[in-house]
């Protein structure tokens, strides 16, 4: 089709705009896990921004944008449903909804970058900057969700070894501009050979694999137990299902001849409340014998109730616990549940045990010999904040989760790649034992160099991988990135008023 013809009907009727860019962003989706095609990503934005030279300057820019975002993140979020159907009969019908609102909601930020792109720049190049800012702005705000950020899908590549630098922000603006010149170079004229040449440099750049891990140079360190007892959620806390799953955890806490210098159970593990739990403790302890286990477990103070990772001493003591501090809007917690007590709406507030508290804040366990941990329970590990938040350096981060919420299809394996750009990122080592999967030992450049299947029961025996030197990003976060952003937005006017003569 002419650029003409298609031009005149991205312009004609919003709903064909709207689908246009809905179909656009579903490729581009396709970078993330479980397909993993990150060249289709590409291709994806690229079209995107290309088609963004094609529509009115107004209103279809941002519908555009609202239909390339809905589409991203309907088909990556896909797994948000699955919470939904744990119990089918009673709250599946608000299945559609939440994916629908959730895709929606967060295109939003999208369509608020291709609405502003255009009112930058009449060619639309502004959308790397605009597009890049929307990204840092959906990770803070109302907590922040920055699940399937468009950098992810770079997670094997050589050039997401950046983020160490300029983090994961910074690694979307290098994929923005790769997409755009790869759309100039496909789409328009001008400088053909050039353009060309430069779109090809950047998807070789991109394209570059990382290098894997020598086994050997791993061998050495404290061993580390990572217990996945695969445990369905639907099952979970079935009382005719709770038990077998503890007797599956003691078993893999006794097992091995050869003795852990730490074991781990992942989130939620332990079936009781941590102040009712002495004899489950007791059974752990006397199963782990002289090493130390750190546990995911649930307690109370009072009306409140916490997320919590607790470390059992080698006599079976509690010596340190762990709050979830970063909890899930609406899963957890209702947003404004506190508030809306005082005016005398109680049944939403966390602080009188509807839905859990938040914990202080980010903090490092002591684990003795093995070094200081930076505990991340579940979502903690999608905030690159959450890892810079912690009050010290710690030696590597432990990551309890229960992925079983997640299904089966994309979640757990978008979930474990957030977790590896963690490591990227901090250059610290991850260890991570998730419920049903997948449990895995990631080096500090991000690699996988141990796992559990999706769906398995069983252990993982590992030494702990060494740290590397702190990063500059762990040093500085998002506000240069932000900064020099929000500064080049500033001078797009400029650049403007040049095109426009």
């Amino acid at each position: 089709m002419a650029d003409g013809a298609l031009r005149r009907r991205l312009r004609a009727i919003p709903w064909k705009t709207f689908c246009t860019g809905g179909a656009v962003g579903l490729i581009a989706a396709l970078g993330h896990p479980p397909f993993d095609l990150w060249f289709l990503s590409l291709i994806g934005f690229a079209a995107a921004f290309a088609m963004l030279r094609l529509t009115a300057s107004g209103f279809s820019d941002a519908v555009f944008g609202l239909g390339f975002g809905t589409g991203y993140f309907a088909l990556s979020l896909s797994w948000i449903v699955e919470p939904f159907l744990v119990d089918p009969l009673v709250h599946g019908w608000m299945a559609p909804f939440a994916i629908l609102f959730l895709s929606m909601g967060l295109a939003l930020f999208w369509a608020l970058a291709f609405w502003g792109a255009k009112r930058l720049s009449t060619t639309g190049w502004a959308v790397i900057l605009t597009l890049t800012l929307a990204e840092l702005v959906r990770a803070y705000v109302f907590t922040g969700f920055p699940w399937a950020m468009p950098s992810y899908v770079l997670v094997n590549k050589l050039v997401a070894q950046s983020a160490a630098v300029i983090g994961p922000h910074g690694l979307n603006l290098v994929f923005f501009i790769a997409a755009w010149l790869l759309a100039q170079a496909l789409v328009f004229g001008g400088r053909v050979g050039l353009k060309i040449g430069a779109a090809v440099l950047g998807f070789v750049a991109l394209a570059m694999p990382l290098s894997e891990a020598d086994p050997q140079a791993q061998a050495e360190g404290p061993v580390v137990r990572l217990i996945q007892p695969n445990a369905p959620q639907h099952q979970k806390w079935d009382p005719q299902y709770a038990g077998l799953f503890f007797e599956r955890l003691v078993q893999f806490t006794r097992a091995g001849k050869v003795r852990p210098d730490l074991i781990v159970w992942p989130e939620t593990a332990v079936p009781v409340w941590l102040h009712n739990a002495a004899n489950t403790l007791n059974i752990i302890s006397g199963a782990a014998g002289d090493v130390p286990v750190v546990l995911g477990i649930n307690r109370a103070e009072g009306l409140r109730i916490f997320n919590a990772a607790v470390l059992m001493d080698e006599v079976g003591r509690v010596t340190q616990t762990y709050d979830k501090h970063h909890l899930v809007p609406f899963g957890e917690y209702i947003p404004l549940g506190d508030l809306l007590s005082k005016i005398g709406i109680q049944g939403l507030a966390s602080r009188n045990g509807d839905g859990f508290s938040p914990g202080a804040g980010a903090d490092v366990m002591d684990l003795g010999a093995l070094g200081k941990a930076l505990v991340l329970i579940c979502y903690e590990a999608v905030f690159p904040q959450d890892v810079r938040a912690a009050p010290e350096r710690p030696d590597f981060i432990l990551h309890l989760t229960n992925d079983a919420w997640f299904g089966n299809f994309s979640g757990p394996y978008q979930h474990l790649d957030q977790a590896r750009m963690r490591a990227i990122e901090s250059g610290l080592p991850v260890l991570r034992s998730a419920n049903t999967g997948v449990s895995a030992v990631i080096d500090a450049r991000g690699r996988v160099l141990d796992a559990l299947a999706l769906n398995t029961e069983g252990y993982l025996d590992a030494a702990l991988p060494e740290a590397r030197a702190k990063t500059l990003f762990a040093k500085t976060g998002d506000l240069p990135l932000s900064i020099v952003v929000v500064l080049l937005l500033l001078t797009a006017p400029l650049l403007r008023r040049r095109e426009t003569h």
